[in-house]
């Protein structure tokens, strides 16, 4: 009995150690620094980055004209969509017919439209741009082992709790208290962290997911079964409660 409630004592005083949590990933120093949620809650839309893949169309005369891009129709395009398929390089940069490498990582669809109205303009007559974003995705772990899934975009405003909500919610061992998320250069990340534990965290919920950003929610600490079951006799557990430990 002494010996069973010295391992138990053990386990809740170091559950905050590494080595009693090997699925905790993505882990930030003791005094880490967030960046301040307020920088990215006033983007309304979903910005463009490198390795998107946009449909582009392009019209003249305000869109009354499609104009063919692949020189196959001398001038008009006959295909049911009409739209080319064109990767945004890593540097954030697209190779498009006529203007040749331009950037548009960085913009949001409404502006990167905007400004190849503006480049097209010298060619065309009053060009009309259409974009979209095919292959838009997040990276969502929910807290919960073997339930992690690269999530696809569709709507270009999608914001944070919309992703979760998609990607099932936050389980019953998770932390809803501490979602990070990380955006940006893997080489140096921006890392926003989350609070959704209580109702005053909605506002925060609402800042738009951006293409490639990673979305963490920290799972909790479960004592094994096989542990549980070996103590019950003496501690008088129940095991339909299952003991949690919360670093």
């Amino acid at each position: 009995m002494k010996k069973l409630l010295i391992i138990l004592f053990a386990l809740l005083t170091l559950s905050g150690c590494t080595f009693l949590r090997p699925d905790i990933m993505l882990k930030t120093p003791k005094n880490y620094v967030y960046s301040p949620i307020t920088d990215t809650i006033s983007i309304k839309e979903s910005k463009i980055g490198p390795n998107d893949l946009i449909d582009f169309r392009l019209f003249s005369n305000d869109g009354f004209k499609l104009i063919d891009l692949t020189g196959t129709n001398a001038g008009l395009a006959n295909s049911q969509s009409g739209s080319i398929q064109y990767l945004i390089e890593t540097d954030g940069t697209v190779k498009l017919p006529v203007l040749g490498s331009t950037k548009l990582s960085g913009l949001t669809i409404r502006e990167a439209q905007s400004l190849l109205e503006e480049k097209y303009s010298q060619y065309y007559v009053k060009p009309f741009v259409l974009i979209k974003v095919n292959n838009k995705r997040v990276i969502i772990f929910p807290g919960s082992g073997g339930t992690a899934r690269v999530l696809p975009i569709t709507n270009t405003n999608t914001t944070l709790i919309e992703a979760l909500a998609i990607a099932g919610g936050i389980p019953e061992y998770a932390k809803a208290y501490k979602i990070k998320v990380i955006r940006g250069d893997p080489q140096k990340p921006t890392v926003y962290l989350i609070d959704l534990s209580t109702i005053s965290g909605i506002g925060l919920a609402n800042m738009v997911i951006q293409a490639n950003d990673i979305v963490y929610v920290e799972p909790r600490i479960r004592i094994s079964a096989e542990l549980l079951k070996e103590l019950e006799p003496h501690l008088g557990a129940n095991p339909a409660e299952p003991i949690r430990t919360d670093a």
